[in-house]
Formats: structure tokens, C-alpha cells, sequence
């Protein structure tokens, strides 16, 4: 109760504050009123011979003391039967319409797995260790909401139905030791993490969709190939022959380089006479003239080559001569790594400003830079950032400012000392600039672990490791306490950070969220191109405030929240940009709130009511009003209350919703959930 007090800070909607009551609660009542007592007891009597679900009875409440039974709403949600020696029919499962986890894995159930079209809500399905015969459950195909599938160790068989592809949230598919056949060419789940089809009878090609799994995965089907197994093997026909000089092969092979048939050997060329002068031996020789002019026709292209590209190499980097009082020998002995080097051009009349450091340890100066060398990070609406290594070892970070309606060099000296005074952990330290004519330099701390874009949209697909609930939630709690310290470090001017957005929100060696980029919204009067994170009320001409940095961290509590990114385009709406804190009120609006929510949030337990928190927090923040975005201290402190509402955020908490491989035992410790 306390923690939905301390909630009600946000202005929370009806419904959403409605879903956040059912969350929590749990109805308690007997058996004989529980609409889905009936289907279990039924489910016993014709699987439990030996008695196993003793605690199952008439006169207890299902909700609260069946074994493996739980419940949301008063109807059974989860029901996790694993290694009891059941048997018979799972049947009368089928009319548990509010399941979401079916887990009865090695048990001794046989035939046909019955239609499961009824079960709409279900996430989970786990039917491996049994003995199900039949076909592939074609009526799993209607489940859309299926995430884990996983039918391994049976005795199925027939093909894998190519319209498997309907399961467009499936995040784990395991088939294998199945006796399935026919070819996976056509299979293509974009979102599957966990796969394996071996110990199968499949034929054909891998298809490249699934090439980024193991060999393993694919492993003891003895008519597979293609990458990441051995090649499929090609045949190149004769068509001087009718039968083209090779019999077809029943199915593609692996192992062995391609086969050429030869042509017949009876057909030989034809030898025509050489010319007095030449020198021939066969149709298939040149005269020697011929060969003559070729070879001097390559060394004059050689050489043609060879002066053009001497020419460009020496207008590129030969040094400045010049002498004269106004020209700049700075560059001379310069360390280029690359064409798109951070450091100030060579060009007559350069002026020469000097480096101003803001931390009396580790100076250098610009020569030391220019000697450095520098790796791209990347560019960003105010310039492109480089990672520079300086003789000594030391590592920085230099940002080189775009040419954008700079203001003078007081006003540029200025912004500079404020934001080199700033220091907080959640923040990059400013720690010196260069400020010149024709060139803007700022020196950060250099941050080793990269931006929570990486980490959140980076590699999506197999061999990905997802960004955990637990770490999300701190880097969440840490940007948001960077920008407010931003925002409350001046009492005049007042700090905005101008451009939030998941590539400035850094990791420092601990994992610490730090946020980059803060004040150079002040050097510019152009809109920021990621216009996900852009409040509406910037595009009507008004300069950056701390509002609009309310409304952009809320964008990037939803991105954390959905996975989705605010600047990627929307294939719903044309290949526009998608308008993220919208699609999140409609879809919440209209459908189930946890269709909102990243799939790769689904593997870990116990964590539904925090993340309706965020959302909470998440909407609060993008409200179209900035009068009724909350501050950003407050912001701050609501994260805190949830995060301490729940506790250590363990992925290893069991719960109903849970998408783990197997839903009885802990993630963590292994040990069996109750």
C-alpha cells in the first residue's frame, strides 16, 4: 500500500492506474466457485494414477494450495507440472482459457497433442520429455502471443508447417530429437533467441535467417547443409549430353567441392594454319606480336596509374612551406590515422588558439593531440566524437563542433567554464576545450562501455546478450539523476541539456549511467535531427528548456521500456518516423498494457508492476502540456521509490508471466520455484 502511495505523485490515468490495482491483486475463493476447478480435477482423474497432485481437492482453494497451480484474476494462469509420471490426455487443459504458462515437461504423456487454439493468452508452452506422436500441433499457430515453444524430445513427425511464421513474438522454437522431415528453407522468426532442430530427419537448405546459429543446433540431420554447416554441394552440368551428363542427386549434399563434368573427349579443336611470322601451336595460342603489345600496353598502364596516384599522395600530404609570419607550422609531424582526423586542417592563415583544462592533473597540450591517435565514435547533431590516445596512454574523448551558428569567443569561453565546473557521477566530465577561428574542440572523459543505444538496439538476434530488467532500471535511475543535477546546478542562467537521447547516455567502467552533450543546445539554433526525442512545443520555434528535457528522458524511458527506437521509421505508417510516446497511449489505450513492452523483458519474473511504474513515469514525462510534465527531481525520486519497492530487481523471481526456459526453476540458483 505504501508503494502505490507514494505512486499516486504521477498523474496517473484511470486505466492505467486500474491495470496497476490488477497487478496486485489475487482473488481468494474456494474451489467450488473457481470456473477452472472442474477442467483440473478432470485433468487428474484420467493423468494422475499414482496420485502425485494429492494437494488438488474439492475443498481448497486452486488459487492458494494446489500444487503447481497459480492464479490471476481467479482463473489459472500458470501451471507448471514437471517429472511426476503423469499420463493420459491433457484434454481437459484445453478449457483453461486464462493460461499463460503450460509447462509439463517429463511426464509419459502420449499421442496427438490436442487442439490448443482455445488458449489465447498463452506465453509459454513446454511439452518436451513426453511421448506425443502425430503431426506438428497445427493449432499452435493461433497462439500470438506464444514466446517459448518447445516440443523437443517426442516422437512427432511430419513436416514443420511453413506458416510457423505467424509466430512473430516466438523468442525460443526447440524441436529437436523429434522425427520431423521435409526442409526449414522457408523458416523466418526474426526475434528467435533459442532454436534447435536437431536429431531430426530435415532435408534442404539452411536458410539465412538461422545461418547465426551453432552447428549444433542442426546437428545429426544427415541431409542439411548450408552455412553454418558444411556448403550444400552444386553440380555443373554437360549439356552436350541428352541426360546432361549427370544423374540428379534425390537431395542436396555437403561435405565435397563442387563436381565439373568434363566435356566428351572426342571433341577436339580445330587447327587452322599460322600466318607466315607468327608462331602457333593450336587454336587456343596467341602470335607472338599480340603478346608483345599486351605486355606493353599493361606496363603503360601501370605507369599512368602509378604517376596520377604519386601526384594525389603528394598534394595531400606534403607540409606548409610558407615562411611568412601568418602561416601555422602546428600540423608539421602530425599523426594522421585516417582522412576524417578530429584535429584543426592544414591551411595558410590557421589561427592558433590554446587548449584551457579545467582539471589541474593529466594536461596536455595540442600538439599532443594532433599526435594522438583517434578512432570515429560517431557524430551527432553538434559534431562527431573521437576516441583519442595520447603518447603517454591517457584516453579522452574529443568532440569536433560542427560549424552551426557559433557565437563569439567570450560567449563560446563562458559556456565552456560553466559546464567544466559541472561534476557529478551521472554526468561526463568536461575536461578541457580548444577554442580557435575554424576550430572547436572539447576534451571529455572517455567513457569504455559505450552508449545504452548499443546496448539496447545493438545486435538483435541470435547470439545477442538482452539488457536485463535490473541494469535498465539503474541506468534509468542514473541518467535521470544526471539531468537533474544539470538542471538544478545554476540558479542563472537555468541549464538545459538540449539534445537527451540513448547515444548520449554513457557507461563508465562500473556500468554507471553518465550523460554526455549537456549545454551545447547553447551554440546552436537548430532543431536536433532525432526528432523521436524532440517535445512539440521546440518545432513552434522556442528555444530548448527544461520541459522539453522532461519530455525527451520520458522518450527514453520508453525506448528502454519498449526496445523500440524513437528516431527508427515506423512500417506501420508509411516509413515515417515513429512517434513513440503516441503509439505507446494507443496501444495501452487499446489493447493488453504488456503488448507494450519489449520482448526480450519477458524472460525475467516478478517484475509486471515495476514496469507499469515506469510506464506510468514514462507517460507522465511526454504529456503535450509541458505544464503537466513533472520536474526532474521528481522524476528522480519516483524512480527511487519503485526501484526500492522492489527490492534487489533479481531476474531470478518466479512469476506467472515469467518467459524462462523452464518455469519451475530459478534463473539464477537453479532451485525449484514453489
Amino acid at each position: 500500500m505504501e508503494k502505490k502511495k507514494k505512486l499516486s505523485l504521477l498523474p496517473f490515468s484511470p486505466f492505467l492506474h486500474f491495470l496497476l490495482i490488477l497487478a496486485a491483486h489475487h482473488s481468494l475463493i474456494d474451489a467450488s466457485t473457481n470456473p477452472d476447478a472442474e477442467s483440473l480435477l478432470a485433468f487428474k482423474a484420467g493423468s494422475d494414477a499414482s496420485n502425485k497432485l494429492s494437494s488438488w481437492n474439492g475443498t481448497a482453494d486452486p488459487c492458494v494450495s494446489w500444487y503447481g497451480v497459480s492464479c490471476y484474476q481467479n482463473r489459472v494462469s500458470r501451471l507448471v507440472l514437471e517429472g511426476l509420471d503423469l499420463n493420459g490426455t491433457v484434454q481437459p487443459l484445453t478449457a483453461l482459457s486464462g493460461l499463460r504458462v503450460l509447462s509439463l515437461k517429463k511426464n509419459q504423456f502420449s499421442g496427438p497433442i490436442p487442439d490448443l487454439s482455445n488458449l489465447t493468452a498463452l506465453k509459454l508452452l513446454f511439452l518436451s520429455y513426453n511421448d506425443f506422436s502425430g503431426d506438428f500441433p497445427m493449432s499452435v499457430l493461433s497462439l500470438v502471443r506464444l514466446y517459448r515453444l518447445d516440443l523437443s524430445h517426442n516422437n512427432l513427425s511430419g513436416q514443420i508447417p511453413a506458416n510457423i511464421n505467424l509466430l512473430s513474438h516466438i523468442l525460443t522454437l526447440r524441436l529437436e530429437e523429434n522425427r520431423f522431415t521435409g526442409s526449414i528453407s522457408g523458416l523466418n522468426l526474426p526475434n528467435l533467441q533459442d532454436f534447435n532442430v536437431s536429431g531430426n530427419r530435415l532435408t534442404g537448405s539452411i536458410p539465412k535467417s538461422l545461418s547465426g546459429f551453432p552447428e549444433t543446433v542442426f546437428g545429426r540431420n544427415s541431409v542439411l547443409c548450408g552455412p553454418p554447416l558444411p556448403p550444400c554441394r552444386t553440380v555443373v552440368s554437360d549439356p552436350s549430353r541428352p541426360d546432361n551428363g549427370v544423374k540428379t542427386p534425390p537431395s542436396p549434399l555437403y561435405g565435397a567441392s563442387p563436381t565439373v563434368v568434363s566435356s566428351t573427349p572426342s571433341s577436339k579443336p580445330e587447327v587452322t594454319t599460322a600466318a607466315p611470322g607468327t608462331h602457333r601451336v593450336g587454336g587456343g595460342k596467341m602470335s607472338r606480336l599480340a603478346l608483345i603489345a599486351i605486355v606493353v600496353g599493361d606496363l603503360f598502364v601501370l605507369v599512368l596509374v602509378s604517376g596520377l596516384l604519386f601526384c594525389c599522395f603528394w598534394k595531400g600530404f606534403r607540409k606548409p612551406r610558407s615562411g611568412g609570419k601568418g602561416s601555422s607550422r602546428i600540423l608539421e609531424g602530425e599523426k594522421i590515422v585516417y582522412s576524417s582526423s578530429p584535429y584543426p586542417p592544414s591551411q595558410g592563415g590557421f589561427e592558433r588558439g590554446k587548449m584551457i583544462f579545467f582539471d589541474v592533473s593529466k594536461r596536455f597540450e595540442l600538439e599532443d593531440l594532433l599526435r594522438a591517435s583517434a578512432e570515429m565514435l560517431g557524430k551527432g547533431g553538434f559534431g562527431t566524437a573521437y576516441k583519442a590516445i595520447l603518447e603517454d596512454g591517457n584516453v579522452v574523448a574529443v568532440k569536433r563542433l560542427k560549424e552551426v551558428a557559433l557565437c563569439g569567443k567570450r560567449e563560446f569561453e563562458q559556456q565552456m567554464e560553466l559546464l567544466g565546473r559541472l561534476k557529478h557521477p551521472n554526468i561526463v566530465g568536461l575536461k578541457a576545450f580548444y577554442y580557435a577561428r575554424d576550430e572547436k574542440l572539447l576534451v571529455y572523459e572517455y567513457m569504455p562501455n559505450g552508449s545504452l543505444f548499443s546496448l539496447l538496439h545493438g545486435n538483435r538476434g541470435p547470439g545477442r546478450t538482452p539488457l536485463d530488467w535490473t541494469t535498465r532500471m539503474k541506468i534509468a535511475a542514473g541518467a535521470a539523476r544526471g539531468v537533474a543535477f544539470i538542471h538544478n546546478a545554476c540558479r542563472a542562467p537555468k541549464l538545459s541539456h538540449g539534445n537527451i537521447k540513448s547515444t548520449n547516455v554513457l557507461l563508465d567502467k562500473a556500468g554507471n549511467a553518465r550523460v554526455s552533450d549537456f549545454g551545447l543546445s547553447a551554440f546552436s539554433a537548430m532543431v536536433p535531427k532525432s526528432n523521436g526525442y524532440r517535445a512539440p512545443e521546440i518545432s513552434d520555434g522556442r528555444k530548448f528548456s527544461q520541459k522539453a528535457d522532461v519530455y525527451a528522458f520520458g522518450v527514453l524511458l520508453l525506448e528502454l521500456l519498449t526496445g523500440k527506437c524513437p528516431s527508427s521509421p515506423d512500417n506501420t505508417s508509411g516509413g515515417t518516423i515513429l512517434d513513440l510516446p503516441r503509439w505507446v497511449q494507443s496501444v495501452v489505450r487499446e489493447e493488453w498494457t504488456a503488448e507494450v513492452f519489449d520482448l526480450e523483458l519477458m524472460r525475467y519474473k516478478d517484475i509486471e508492476e515495476e514496469m507499469v511504474g515506469m510506464l506510468q513515469i514514462g507517460m507522465a514525462c511526454t504529456s503535450l502540456a509541458p505544464d503537466q510534465r513533472p520536474r526532474m527531481g521528481q522524476v528522480v525520486k519516483m524512480i527511487e521509490e519503485i526501484r526500492g519497492g522492489g527490492g534487489d530487481l533479481s531476474p531470478s523471481h518466479d512469476s506467472f508471466d515469467s518467459v524462462s526456459d523452464s518455469p519451475s526453476v530459478s534463473e539464477d540458483a537453479g532451485g525449484v520455484s514453489q
